[in-house]
Formats: C-alpha cells, sequence, structure tokens
C-alpha cells in the first residue's frame, strides 16, 4: 500500500483509492490553510497535513460518510497537532527565584552629552576632506561608495582617509579624557 504524498494542491496517485487521489487535489489548499492556522509556519503546517492525510488514507475505507471528508480531516489535523504539542520537549523547570539579569546602570545624560560634544569638537579639528568624509561615512550613514561619489574621489581614497581621521580621533586627547 502506498502513503499519499502531498506537495501543494497535487497528491500521489493511488490505484486503490481514486477517490481520495481526487479528494486531495480538490480539498489540499483549504486543508493546508487550516493546517496554517494551527502551526507556527508554512512548514510545519504542510508536515500536519501530510501526517493528517495518511491518517486519513490509512481509515478511507472506514470512513462512512465520505460527505463530511472535511470534518474528519480537520479533526484528524487538531488531534495531530494536540499530541504534538503534548510530546514536545520542555526544556524549562520552576525554580524558587527568577534569575534575573543583572542591572546595569543607565548612562548619566550629561555624560553623554559631554561625550558628544567632545567628540564634535575632535571632528571639527580635522582636516576638511577628512571631516567631510567621516560625516558622510558615520553621520550621514553613507556607505564607502556613496561617499566616493558625492565627494567625487575613488573608494580607496575614501577607505585611506577615513582611517587616518580615525586614527586622529583615537589620539585626539580630549576624546581619551571623556572616555
Amino acid at each position: 500500500m502506498t502513503t499519499p504524498v502531498c506537495t501543494g494542491a497535487s497528491a500521489a496517485m493511488s490505484p486503490s483509492f481514486p477517490s481520495f487521489s481526487s479528494y486531495v487535489r480538490d480539498r489540499s489548499p483549504v486543508l493546508l490553510r487550516t493546517a496554517r492556522s494551527l502551526t507556527a509556519n508554512p512548514c510545519d503546517a504542510e508536515d500536519l497535513l501530510q501526517t493528517a492525510l495518511t491518517k486519513t488514507y490509512l481509515a478511507w475505507e472506514r470512513i462512512a460518510d465520505h460527505r463530511a471528508l472535511d470534518g474528519y480531516v480537520r479533526r484528524t489535523l487538531v488531534n495531530t497537532r494536540t499530541s504534538q504539542w503534548r510530546k514536545r520537549k520542555v526544556d524549562e523547570f520552576a525554580c524558587e527565584e527568577l534569575p534575573e539579569p543583572e542591572a546595569t546602570p543607565a548612562p548619566d545624560p550629561a555624560e553623554q552629552q559631554g561625550l558628544r560634544d567632545a567628540m564634535w569638537r575632535a571632528i571639527l579639528r580635522l582636516p576638511d576632506r577628512q571631516r567631510a568624509m567621516v560625516v558622510l561615512r558615520y553621520y550621514e550613514d553613507l556607505s564607502e561608495a556613496q561617499t566616493a561619489e558625492v565627494l567625487g574621489v575613488s573608494v580607496g581614497t575614501v577607505k585611506s582617509a577615513v582611517s587616518r581621521a580615525l586614527s586622529k580621533l583615537r589620539e585626539d586627547p580630549e576624546l581619551a579624557h571623556a572616555c
């Protein structure tokens, strides 16, 4: 006996139950929507529908009223999903105290503003060309290629000038004291 293989709206033809194949072909899109409403992602929904259709196929001869097949398959979807939930591995465990992350003190707004002011003063001390590149790269968030295009220079020029500017900023004595 072969088991049905459902891929989207198509199913493998079964010589034993041609009506099962046509049922799967006709109703898979609707049943897949039901499966998607029961799962977190489309792949799990397809697996769930495949499992439910396999169970339906195995019970096909015992199903008395084929006009109620959608209800039978939906019930199979729900029961299968419920069984999956019950079998899932639980990685959590009860403990007496909740582990709390260590609180990090909020930065002082005055210190942050002082650091920003020191950074701007240091940037203003850079040569015009380097200052323009640093502002475009890090304050305007342009890529190296975009910065080069705006300034009419090569990407390599932007890279080397920004590198030199960052070195000067790292060595700036006012920024060393601000950090």
